[in-house]
């Protein structure tokens, strides 16, 4: 907290904590036995005021030494009901948000260690850096980690022609993509204080987090911000022009009430939360040209990409964890009845031919055969796809994850196996699972493989089987570790990746 002079005071209880000084001033952090901890670092400007939907500001230089045992506000967001809890992690969400969180391995170290710097998921309108903990990665992986949040929602990606004409390069929205820019800037000019090697920065997410690391991939202004990419259930998903994101976001100020900027800015924050919840609101990045130049399928087509090693993948069963939120979830069940029904309101005119591609007859249940359409056309094959058009030009790796059992610690009430769902494989990346001695072998080999590729370029770990570039997928399960070439075929990817009629 600070004082009314303005110097950071350090409660009695910090006050052994590690000490590091930073460009803006000095952190007291939290000591750990195997990892310590700085929490609630501001990375940049409180974005209110007049700040609210402007490109982050560098933040406020501060004398004394500041607490950083206590984590930052989360994003401002609707409370999220997932089948594992409120993703917004501990806080009350606000516009006061960006901070970050350093984790590092309590030993000392003569060398600086890599950087894995993770950008969280929750589709642009949920969740915190601080919902995930990074210790258990940092003391096991031997590396720097830093979770950072970012401008979700409306008040991370609305676009507006009002919002245009202040930009001096006439751009609006994407304000939550300039955030994670702005901390990765951040650990480029001060992880070194931490331990970390500003020269040995790995960039990772999940789902809208994975989205995010690939938006950074084409993005000219991220240039030099890292050296190395994972990108997990989230990459090449088609975004919105700029000028589409302005005529939403001019449709939604107007239902405000709202002609200009000025009045949504003086609007609070509560009210705009409130409203942005509208079914017809779709609060994503956008293709600006500028920010993101090109889609990201384009440009990495094109070639116009940072260069780095990447790797990605995703889980087998991504698809089921919408089905079971949409159906059993939510108090019904998917029928065969209500089977082609389902399909018909995602896919319109191409559903006879889906349903001839996915027929009841080779899934356990109408919810698996879903479930399996929703994995390889929003999932698996858009990430196959880019893996292929990167290793084209840079060293690319792929996995898929496929602990079927993973999830079975959430007792869930399913009709349907849950399987290997979206975000399931994210608690084997950060160590500390409890489970099968399997399970436990697989998730210590995962982080290996994370952290060597974060260290080197190359995913390995201590006596696991190798991991081969693109084509070959990596299969991560508790069964067996092994490559595989049939994985665009089992995904059934010739009908997804065809291009549109």
């Amino acid at each position: 907290m600070l004082s009314a002079g303005g110097v950071a005071v350090v409660p009695a209880e910090a006050a052994e904590g590690p000490t590091v000084t930073t460009r803006y001033g000095q952190l007291r952090g939290k000591a750990g036995t195997t990892a310590h901890a700085y929490l609630g670092i501001p990375y940049a400007a409180p974005p209110v005021g007049s700040l609210r939907w402007k490109p982050p500001s560098p933040p406020a230089r501060w004398s004394g030494v500041r607490d950083a045992t206590t984590p930052g506000n989360p994003c401002m967001q609707q409370p999220s009901s997932t089948p594992w809890g409120n993703l917004a992690g501990p806080g009350t969400p606000s516009e006061d948000c960006l901070y970050l969180n350093v984790h590092t391995p309590a030993q000392r170290s003569p060398l600086k260690r890599p950087v894995m710097v993770w950008i969280h998921g929750g589709g642009f309108t949920v969740g915190s850096g601080t919902f995930y903990d990074g210790g258990t990665l940092a003391a096991e992986g031997d590396v720097v980690t830093v979770h950072l949040n970012y401008r979700l929602g409306a008040f991370g990606y609305f676009a507006h022609p009002g919002l245009a004409e202040e930009s001096p390069h006439g751009l609006s929205g994407n304000y939550g993509l300039l955030d994670q820019q702005a901390a990765l800037r951040w650990v480029r000019d001060n992880i070194a204080a931490f331990g970390g090697d500003p020269g040995n920065v790995t960039v990772f997410g999940e789902s809208a987090g994975g989205g995010s690391v690939c938006q950074h991939l084409v993005s000219p202004a991220a240039t030099g911000l890292f050296d190395r990419a994972i990108a997990q259930s989230g990459c090449g998903f088609p975004l919105p022009t700029q000028e589409s994101q302005q005529n939403n976001g001019k449709a939604w100020a107007d239902s405000l009430g709202c002609a200009d900027v000025a009045c949504l800015r003086a609007r609070p924050a509560g009210d705009l939360l409130t409203a942005s919840a509208r079914p017809t609101a779709r609060w994503v990045p956008n293709v600006d040209g500028v920010v993101i130049p090109a889609q990201v399928t384009d440009a990495l087509a094109s070639g116009r990409f940072h260069r780095v090693p990447v790797l990605q993948g995703t889980t087998a069963d991504e698809g089921r964890l919408t089905v079971a939120t949409t159906y059993d979830l939510a108090g019904r069940r998917l029928t065969a009845e209500g089977y082609p029904a389902a399909v018909r309101a995602l896919y319109g005119a191409r559903t006879d031919e889906i349903l001839s591609r996915y027929p009841l007859s080779g899934h356990g249940s109408p919810a698996e055969a879903l479930g399996a359409i929703l994995t390889d056309s929003q999932f698996a094959c858009l990430q196959s796809r880019t893996a292929a058009l990167m290793a084209e030009h840079t060293r690319s790796y792929q996995y898929e994850f496929a602990d079927r059992h993973s999830m079975d610690y959430l007792n869930l009430p399913l009709s349907f196996p849950i399987g290997a769902p979206h975000g399931s494989e994210i608690r084997y990346v950060f160590g500390g699972v409890t489970g099968t001695p399997a399970q436990s072998a697989l998730a210590d080999t995962m982080l290996g493989y994370w952290t060597n590729f974060a260290r080197t370029g190359l995913p390995y770990a201590v006596n696991a089987p190798r991991w081969s570039p693109y084509p070959r997928v990596q299969t991560l399960a508790p069964e067996a570790i092994a490559p595989t070439l049939t994985f665009p075929q089992e995904h059934r990817c010739d009908l997804w990746n065809r291009p549109a009629a």
